[in-house]
Protein backbone atom coordinates (compact mmCIF):
# COMPACT_ATOMS: atom_id res chain seq x y z
CA UNK A 1 0.00 0.00 0.00
CA UNK A 2 1.24 2.93 -0.95
CA UNK A 3 0.62 6.43 1.40
CA UNK A 4 0.51 9.80 0.32
CA UNK A 5 0.74 13.07 2.56
CA UNK A 6 -0.42 16.00 1.20
CA UNK A 7 0.47 19.42 2.59
CA UNK A 8 1.52 23.06 1.58
CA UNK A 9 1.38 26.69 2.31
CA UNK A 10 -2.00 27.77 3.66
CA UNK A 11 -4.35 28.45 1.05
CA UNK A 12 -2.68 27.05 -1.47
CA UNK A 13 -5.24 24.45 -1.74
CA UNK A 14 -3.97 21.39 -0.28
CA UNK A 15 -7.13 19.90 0.90
CA UNK A 16 -8.34 20.33 -3.62
CA UNK A 17 -5.08 18.69 -4.36
CA UNK A 18 -5.60 15.64 -1.82
CA UNK A 19 -9.17 15.24 -2.81
CA UNK A 20 -8.24 15.44 -6.84
CA UNK A 21 -5.47 12.74 -6.42
CA UNK A 22 -7.42 10.48 -4.76
CA UNK A 23 -10.17 10.51 -7.19
CA UNK A 24 -8.15 10.15 -10.17
CA UNK A 25 -6.40 6.63 -8.63
CA UNK A 26 -9.83 5.78 -8.01
CA UNK A 27 -11.05 6.12 -11.69
CA UNK A 28 -7.56 4.94 -12.59
CA UNK A 29 -9.42 1.63 -10.71
CA UNK A 30 -7.34 2.14 -7.70
CA UNK A 31 -8.95 1.47 -4.44
CA UNK A 32 -8.29 4.43 -2.24
CA UNK A 33 -9.03 6.49 1.08
CA UNK A 34 -9.26 10.07 1.31
CA UNK A 35 -7.90 11.16 4.98
CA UNK A 36 -9.44 14.42 5.65
CA UNK A 37 -11.22 16.70 7.95
CA UNK A 38 -12.24 19.46 5.34
CA UNK A 39 -12.59 17.78 1.68
CA UNK A 40 -16.29 17.79 0.78
CA UNK A 41 -18.80 15.06 0.46
CA UNK A 42 -19.62 13.62 -2.96
CA UNK A 43 -16.83 13.37 -4.04
CA UNK A 44 -16.88 9.73 -5.84
CA UNK A 45 -13.78 8.85 -3.17
CA UNK A 46 -14.20 7.08 0.21
CA UNK A 47 -13.74 9.72 3.12
CA UNK A 48 -12.10 9.30 6.15
CA UNK A 49 -12.84 11.55 8.90
CA UNK A 50 -10.66 12.15 11.74
CA UNK A 51 -12.75 12.48 15.02
CA UNK A 52 -10.64 14.38 17.60
CA UNK A 53 -13.94 15.14 20.32
CA UNK A 54 -15.19 11.39 20.21
CA UNK A 55 -11.13 10.51 20.35
CA UNK A 56 -10.66 12.25 23.38
CA UNK A 57 -13.64 11.37 25.03
CA UNK A 58 -12.93 7.87 24.60
CA UNK A 59 -9.15 7.83 25.60
CA UNK A 60 -10.00 9.73 29.09
CA UNK A 61 -12.82 7.96 29.74
CA UNK A 62 -10.57 4.61 29.54
CA UNK A 63 -7.41 6.10 31.31
CA UNK A 64 -10.32 7.17 34.13
CA UNK A 65 -11.56 3.75 34.70
CA UNK A 66 -8.04 2.35 34.52
CA UNK A 67 -7.18 4.40 37.61
CA UNK A 68 -10.43 4.24 39.00
CA UNK A 69 -9.28 2.32 42.39
CA UNK A 70 -6.86 4.84 42.70
CA UNK A 71 -8.79 7.87 41.93
CA UNK A 72 -11.33 6.67 44.60
CA UNK A 73 -8.71 6.45 47.19
CA UNK A 74 -8.20 10.48 46.82
CA UNK A 75 -12.19 10.95 46.56
CA UNK A 76 -12.13 12.25 42.81
CA UNK A 77 -14.96 12.53 41.32
CA UNK A 78 -15.44 10.69 37.86
CA UNK A 79 -16.27 12.55 34.42
CA UNK A 80 -19.05 11.09 32.37
CA UNK A 81 -18.87 11.44 28.46
CA UNK A 82 -21.55 14.07 28.14
CA UNK A 83 -19.53 16.33 30.05
CA UNK A 84 -16.16 16.18 28.31
CA UNK A 85 -15.26 18.46 25.93
CA UNK A 86 -11.66 17.93 23.87
CA UNK A 87 -9.18 20.18 24.86
CA UNK A 88 -6.45 21.79 22.14
CA UNK A 89 -4.09 19.87 20.57
CA UNK A 90 -6.86 16.56 20.31
CA UNK A 91 -6.99 17.11 16.34
CA UNK A 92 -3.26 16.06 15.37
CA UNK A 93 -3.71 13.38 17.54
CA UNK A 94 -6.95 12.29 16.33
CA UNK A 95 -4.73 12.59 12.52
CA UNK A 96 -2.50 10.24 13.24
CA UNK A 97 -4.91 7.83 14.89
CA UNK A 98 -6.64 7.68 11.53
CA UNK A 99 -3.44 7.71 9.57
CA UNK A 100 -2.66 4.42 11.36
CA UNK A 101 -6.03 2.77 10.93
CA UNK A 102 -6.06 3.55 7.68
CA UNK A 103 -2.63 1.92 6.58
CA UNK A 104 -3.41 -1.17 8.46
CA UNK A 105 -6.87 -1.65 6.53
CA UNK A 106 -5.72 -4.79 3.56
CA UNK A 107 -8.75 -4.05 1.09
CA UNK A 108 -6.74 -0.54 0.04
CA UNK A 109 -3.76 0.05 -2.49
CA UNK A 110 -3.73 4.41 -1.84
CA UNK A 111 -4.07 6.25 1.05
CA UNK A 112 -4.38 10.13 0.71
CA UNK A 113 -4.16 12.45 3.55
CA UNK A 114 -5.14 16.35 3.72
CA UNK A 115 -2.54 17.31 6.04
CA UNK A 116 -2.60 20.71 7.97
CA UNK A 117 -0.32 23.78 6.71
CA UNK A 118 3.15 23.07 5.95
CA UNK A 119 4.62 23.73 9.46
CA UNK A 120 2.35 22.20 11.69
CA UNK A 121 2.18 18.84 8.93
CA UNK A 122 6.07 19.01 9.73
CA UNK A 123 5.46 18.85 13.38
CA UNK A 124 2.54 16.68 13.31
CA UNK A 125 5.20 13.67 11.50
CA UNK A 126 7.85 14.31 13.87
CA UNK A 127 5.43 13.62 16.97
CA UNK A 128 5.95 9.82 17.20
CA UNK A 129 9.40 10.10 17.30
CA UNK A 130 9.38 12.87 20.04
CA UNK A 131 6.92 11.21 22.19
CA UNK A 132 8.39 7.69 21.83
CA UNK A 133 11.96 9.15 22.79
CA UNK A 134 10.06 11.33 26.11
CA UNK A 135 8.80 8.06 27.12
CA UNK A 136 11.86 5.80 26.86
CA UNK A 137 13.81 8.91 28.86
CA UNK A 138 10.84 9.02 31.41
CA UNK A 139 9.98 6.03 31.79
CA UNK A 140 12.91 3.76 30.66
CA UNK A 141 11.59 0.18 29.62
CA UNK A 142 14.46 -1.93 32.20
CA UNK A 143 12.92 0.08 34.96
CA UNK A 144 9.95 -1.64 33.84
CA UNK A 145 11.45 -4.87 34.82
CA UNK A 146 9.87 -5.24 37.87
CA UNK A 147 6.47 -4.84 37.40
CA UNK A 148 5.84 -8.77 37.54
CA UNK A 149 5.67 -7.87 41.16
CA UNK A 150 3.24 -5.10 41.25
CA UNK A 151 0.38 -7.56 41.24
CA UNK A 152 1.41 -9.44 44.14
CA UNK A 153 2.26 -6.47 45.99
CA UNK A 154 -1.03 -4.77 45.45
CA UNK A 155 -2.45 -7.81 46.70
CA UNK A 156 -0.71 -7.79 49.87
CA UNK A 157 -1.12 -3.67 50.26
CA UNK A 158 -4.32 -4.03 49.33
CA UNK A 159 -4.60 -1.79 46.88
CA UNK A 160 -2.87 -0.87 43.69
CA UNK A 161 0.52 0.01 42.93
CA UNK A 162 0.18 3.55 41.07
CA UNK A 163 2.92 2.56 38.88
CA UNK A 164 1.59 -0.56 37.55
CA UNK A 165 -1.30 1.50 35.75
CA UNK A 166 0.90 4.34 34.71
CA UNK A 167 3.41 1.72 33.13
CA UNK A 168 0.77 -0.33 31.14
CA UNK A 169 -0.61 3.00 29.62
CA UNK A 170 2.99 4.26 28.90
CA UNK A 171 3.66 0.81 26.76
CA UNK A 172 -0.03 0.72 25.47
CA UNK A 173 1.30 4.17 24.20
CA UNK A 174 4.49 3.38 22.97
CA UNK A 175 2.87 0.36 20.65
CA UNK A 176 0.61 3.16 19.12
CA UNK A 177 3.40 5.37 18.16
CA UNK A 178 5.55 3.15 17.27
CA UNK A 179 2.85 1.63 14.72
CA UNK A 180 2.07 5.35 13.42
CA UNK A 181 5.84 6.02 12.88
CA UNK A 182 6.31 2.75 10.91
CA UNK A 183 3.68 4.73 8.47
CA UNK A 184 5.40 7.71 8.42
CA UNK A 185 8.58 5.87 8.08
CA UNK A 186 7.75 3.57 5.46
CA UNK A 187 9.58 3.68 2.02
CA UNK A 188 6.34 3.55 0.25
CA UNK A 189 5.07 7.13 2.49
CA UNK A 190 5.93 10.40 0.43
CA UNK A 191 4.84 13.44 0.63
CA UNK A 192 3.55 16.26 -2.01
CA UNK A 193 3.52 19.87 -1.46
CA UNK A 194 1.27 22.46 -3.00
CA UNK A 195 2.01 25.90 -3.56
CA UNK A 196 1.12 28.78 -5.24
CA UNK A 197 3.32 30.44 -7.45
CA UNK A 198 4.40 33.61 -5.49
CA UNK A 199 6.88 35.53 -3.29
CA UNK A 200 6.89 32.73 -0.35
CA UNK A 201 7.12 29.74 -2.82
CA UNK A 202 10.57 29.17 -3.23
CA UNK A 203 11.23 29.86 0.51
CA UNK A 204 8.10 27.08 1.32
CA UNK A 205 9.64 25.05 -1.09
CA UNK A 206 13.15 25.38 1.07
CA UNK A 207 11.37 25.00 4.23
CA UNK A 208 9.33 21.67 3.10
CA UNK A 209 12.78 20.29 1.48
CA UNK A 210 15.15 20.49 4.78
CA UNK A 211 12.70 19.77 7.47
CA UNK A 212 11.40 16.31 5.37
CA UNK A 213 14.73 15.37 4.86
CA UNK A 214 15.77 15.95 8.41
CA UNK A 215 13.20 13.33 9.16
CA UNK A 216 13.75 10.79 5.94
CA UNK A 217 11.16 11.69 3.97
CA UNK A 218 10.69 11.82 0.34
CA UNK A 219 9.12 14.83 -1.27
CA UNK A 220 7.59 13.74 -3.96
CA UNK A 221 6.08 16.33 -5.93
CA UNK A 222 5.95 20.25 -6.22
CA UNK A 223 2.40 21.00 -7.41
CA UNK A 224 1.71 24.78 -8.10
CA UNK A 225 -1.63 25.59 -8.04
CA UNK A 226 -3.85 28.37 -9.09
CA UNK A 227 -1.71 29.38 -12.15
CA UNK A 228 -3.08 32.05 -14.43
CA UNK A 229 -4.12 31.65 -17.89
CA UNK A 230 -0.95 33.10 -19.97
CA UNK A 231 -2.99 34.82 -23.10
CA UNK A 232 -4.53 37.95 -21.35
CA UNK A 233 -4.43 40.84 -22.92
CA UNK A 234 -5.04 43.26 -20.25
CA UNK A 235 -1.42 44.53 -18.76
CA UNK A 236 -2.04 44.04 -15.16
CA UNK A 237 -3.42 40.42 -15.51
CA UNK A 238 -0.64 40.06 -18.15
CA UNK A 239 2.18 41.33 -15.33
CA UNK A 240 0.78 39.03 -12.54
CA UNK A 241 1.08 36.13 -14.85
CA UNK A 242 4.73 36.98 -15.82
CA UNK A 243 5.24 37.50 -11.95
CA UNK A 244 3.74 33.45 -11.31
CA UNK A 245 5.88 32.16 -14.21
CA UNK A 246 9.02 33.99 -12.69
CA UNK A 247 8.54 32.41 -9.43
CA UNK A 248 7.32 29.00 -11.39
CA UNK A 249 10.82 28.96 -12.71
CA UNK A 250 12.49 29.42 -9.21
CA UNK A 251 10.79 26.74 -7.94
CA UNK A 252 11.96 24.33 -10.64
CA UNK A 253 15.50 24.95 -10.29
CA UNK A 254 14.96 24.36 -6.41
CA UNK A 255 13.01 21.14 -6.53
CA UNK A 256 14.91 17.91 -7.98
CA UNK A 257 12.30 16.13 -8.93
CA UNK A 258 8.64 16.66 -10.76
CA UNK A 259 7.32 20.21 -10.56
CA UNK A 260 3.30 20.10 -11.71
CA UNK A 261 1.26 22.80 -12.98
CA UNK A 262 -1.96 23.34 -12.25
CA UNK A 263 -4.58 26.11 -13.99
CA UNK A 264 -6.55 28.70 -12.24
CA UNK A 265 -10.20 27.69 -12.46
CA UNK A 266 -11.68 31.01 -12.35
CA UNK A 267 -13.45 29.79 -9.36
CA UNK A 268 -13.30 27.69 -6.43
CA UNK A 269 -13.39 23.66 -7.57
CA UNK A 270 -16.57 22.38 -6.26
CA UNK A 271 -17.70 18.65 -7.05
CA UNK A 272 -15.69 15.71 -8.91
CA UNK A 273 -16.09 17.37 -12.17
CA UNK A 274 -14.07 19.98 -11.14
CA UNK A 275 -11.75 17.80 -9.18
CA UNK A 276 -10.86 16.04 -12.14
CA UNK A 277 -9.25 18.46 -13.82
CA UNK A 278 -6.85 18.94 -11.06
CA UNK A 279 -5.64 15.97 -11.13
CA UNK A 280 -1.70 14.94 -10.60
CA UNK A 281 -0.59 11.82 -12.02
CA UNK A 282 3.58 11.39 -11.02
CA UNK A 283 4.93 8.57 -9.30
CA UNK A 284 6.67 8.92 -5.62
CA UNK A 285 10.06 9.66 -5.13
CA UNK A 286 12.57 7.62 -3.03
CA UNK A 287 13.20 8.59 0.24
CA UNK A 288 16.69 11.05 0.76
CA UNK A 289 19.06 7.93 2.39
CA UNK A 290 21.23 8.02 5.17
CA UNK A 291 24.37 5.92 4.58
CA UNK A 292 27.72 5.59 6.64
CA UNK A 293 30.44 6.03 3.85
CA UNK A 294 33.29 3.30 5.49
CA UNK A 295 37.09 5.53 4.90
CA UNK A 296 39.18 3.34 7.51
CA UNK A 297 40.99 2.15 4.84
CA UNK A 298 42.01 5.64 3.62
CA UNK A 299 41.63 8.05 6.35
CA UNK A 300 40.88 6.05 9.24
CA UNK A 301 37.61 7.37 9.61
CA UNK A 302 33.94 6.33 8.99
CA UNK A 303 31.46 9.47 7.58
CA UNK A 304 27.97 9.66 8.04
CA UNK A 305 26.19 11.37 4.94
CA UNK A 306 22.53 13.13 6.02
CA UNK A 307 20.57 14.81 3.34
CA UNK A 308 19.91 18.18 4.36
CA UNK A 309 18.95 19.69 1.09
CA UNK A 310 19.07 24.48 1.61
CA UNK A 311 20.72 23.76 4.55
CA UNK A 312 23.19 26.64 5.56
CA UNK A 313 26.48 26.13 7.70
CA UNK A 314 25.32 29.09 10.30
CA UNK A 315 22.21 27.74 10.76
CA UNK A 316 23.35 24.22 11.76
CA UNK A 317 24.30 22.93 14.89
CA UNK A 318 25.35 19.01 15.95
CA UNK A 319 25.94 17.62 19.56
CA UNK A 320 26.79 14.10 20.19
CA UNK A 321 24.90 13.06 23.99
CA UNK A 322 25.44 9.39 24.72
CA UNK A 323 24.40 7.09 21.39
CA UNK A 324 21.94 10.53 19.28
CA UNK A 325 23.43 13.08 17.59
CA UNK A 326 21.21 15.83 18.35
CA UNK A 327 20.84 18.17 15.50
CA UNK A 328 19.43 21.35 14.77
CA UNK A 329 19.15 22.49 10.95
CA UNK A 330 17.06 26.02 11.09
CA UNK A 331 13.94 25.75 12.85
CA UNK A 332 13.95 21.92 13.19
CA UNK A 333 15.48 19.49 15.26
CA UNK A 334 15.95 16.13 15.98
CA UNK A 335 17.42 13.66 18.40
CA UNK A 336 18.49 10.69 15.82
CA UNK A 337 19.72 7.52 17.46
CA UNK A 338 23.46 6.57 15.89
CA UNK A 339 23.68 3.57 14.04
CA UNK A 340 25.45 0.53 15.75
CA UNK A 341 28.85 0.68 14.25
CA UNK A 342 29.11 5.05 14.91
CA UNK A 343 28.07 4.43 18.53
CA UNK A 344 31.56 2.85 19.10
CA UNK A 345 33.32 6.05 17.81
CA UNK A 346 34.40 9.66 18.61
CA UNK A 347 32.99 12.56 16.20
CA UNK A 348 35.98 13.92 14.55
CA UNK A 349 34.15 16.71 13.06
CA UNK A 350 31.19 18.00 10.36
CA UNK A 351 31.00 19.48 7.14
CA UNK A 352 28.03 20.70 4.72
CA UNK A 353 28.54 20.06 0.88
CA UNK A 354 25.98 21.29 -0.96
CA UNK A 355 23.35 19.91 1.33
CA UNK A 356 25.14 16.93 2.03
CA UNK A 357 26.05 16.74 6.09
CA UNK A 358 29.48 14.86 6.36
CA UNK A 359 29.59 14.03 9.74
CA UNK A 360 33.47 12.40 10.60
CA UNK A 361 34.26 9.21 13.30
CA UNK A 362 36.98 7.97 14.88
CA UNK A 363 36.60 4.73 15.74
CA UNK A 364 37.23 4.33 19.59
CA UNK A 365 40.08 1.87 20.42
CA UNK A 366 38.76 0.75 23.36
CA UNK A 367 35.12 -0.04 21.92
CA UNK A 368 36.31 -1.59 18.27
CA UNK A 369 36.13 -4.54 17.63
CA UNK A 370 39.48 -6.10 17.45
CA UNK A 371 40.35 -8.30 14.68
CA UNK A 372 41.00 -11.80 15.13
Amino acid sequence: MGILLVTGAGGAGRTTVAAATALAEARAGRRVLLVSADAEHGLGVDVLRPTPGADFRREFLALQERSATALDLLGAAPFEDAELTELPGSAPFALLRALRDAAARPDLDLVVVDLPPLHDALALLALPEQLRRYLRRLLPPERQAARALRPMLAQLAGVPMPAQWLYETTARWEAELAAVQAVVDAPTTAVRLVVEPGPAATETLRTARLGLALHGLALDTVVANKLLPAESQDPWFAALTAQQHEHLDRLRTGHDGAVHVLPHLGRDPRGAEDLALLAVDTKPAPAPAWTVEDRRAEDGILVWHVPLPGAVKEELSLVRRGDELLLAVGPFRRSVPLPAALRRCTVAGAGLVDGDLRVRFAPDAGLWPKAP
